[in-house]
């Protein structure tokens, strides 16, 4: 008699269904709490903690750690207005509350977990920037697997209406796509484009076309998540909201105020934040724990009813 399946394999798999059928249906937004190394000392500044504050690196993310740890157990950051996070490889390999990230985000507030997996951005050629070798990936894939992660997320970044940087850019994100889903796990394609982009219309029609073409070749039951700057038109990824071969669409803030990207993302029906700066925006070290929920919570609220739309 062949043994079935050990429980803890079950266990995962009964959790990916769930968190699958999250992601596609439930109304929420995704919180981007992915700053890497080159973006730490900006988003730590930004909330109130000077660079004075630690001697290397390690220190550093100790305390990007801290601020993270802090949204995280908020009593407003839970699974009923947050589907996912979004989390850096160095807080996935930390713990919140003696559980490690992922286990605690899904286990204790029912949000779904994510990794950031590109390591940053190549200098611009035809008007984007592609994202930089990822020979990696394999070891961080199985890694992720292991640390019971539901998806990942990389991001480019287009600059011009450039049709062939765009079809690059959008043919190296389905290749590692495809890896990705390969060893079981959700890719969230991100394609940003500058919201300082000349001709930024243009550029999302082209970058629209590209990635209508790459869904087209993705074989039937595979699945991705979009991530796109919120467009100028209207409404413009109606057609991916209702992709069967589309999770969810979810779009970036971009360098948007709050106010702005749920203004925007009001316009664009089925389409949910996945905010990062425009999340934290206003909260400080040095806020009490009262103004800081209360703050965090009437942030969370308005991104919330702008996904809801």
């Amino acid at each position: 008699m062949t043994p079935g399946p050990r429980r803890e394999e079950v266990t995962k798999m009964g959790n990916f269904k769930e968190q699958l059928q999250k992601m596609k249906t439930h109304p929420g937004f995704v919180a981007a709490l992915d700053q890497s190394g080159g973006s730490t000392p900006g988003a730590l500044r930004a909330y109130g903690i000077k660079e004075d504050a630690w001697s290397n690196e390690e220190e550093m993310f100790a305390i990007m750690h801290q601020m993270r740890a802090r949204i995280m157990t908020s009593p407003s950051f839970t699974g009923e207005r947050i589907l996912g996070a979004i989390l850096f490889e160095n807080t996935m390999d930390r713990d919140i509350e003696g559980q490690p990230t992922a286990d605690y985000l899904w286990n204790v507030k029912r949000v779904v977990p994510f990794l950031k997996v590109d390591k940053g951005l190549d200098p611009e050629k035809d008007g984007v920037q592609l994202m930089k070798p990822m020979p990696g990936l394999a070891a961080l894939l199985d890694k992720a697997k292991t640390k019971r992660m539901f998806g990942t997320k990389m991001r480019s970044f287009v600059k011009q209406a450039n049709r062939a940087g765009i079809k690059d850019i959008v043919t190296q994100q389905f290749e590692a796509a495809r890896q990705i889903i390969a060893a079981g796990l959700v890719p969230i394609v991100e394609p940003e484009v500058d919201i300082h982009c000349p001709e930024k219309a243009k550029a999302e029609e082209l970058l629209k076309a590209a990635i209508l073409d790459e869904l087209n070749k993705l074989p039937a039951g595979q699945l991705v998540m979009l991530k796109i700057t919120l467009p100028e038109k209207d409404d413009l990824y109606a057609g991916f909201v209702s992709h069967p071969k589309v999770v969810r669409v979810v779009a970036l803030s971009g360098g948007y105020t709050r106010e702005e990207g749920n203004e925007r993302l009001r316009r664009n029906h089925g389409v949910v934040a996945s905010f990062s700066r425009a999340l934290v925006e206003g909260l400080s070290a040095q806020q009490s724990d009262a103004e800081y929920n209360a703050l965090l919570d009437a942030s969370i609220q308005s991104i919330f009813e702008a996904s809801n739309t």
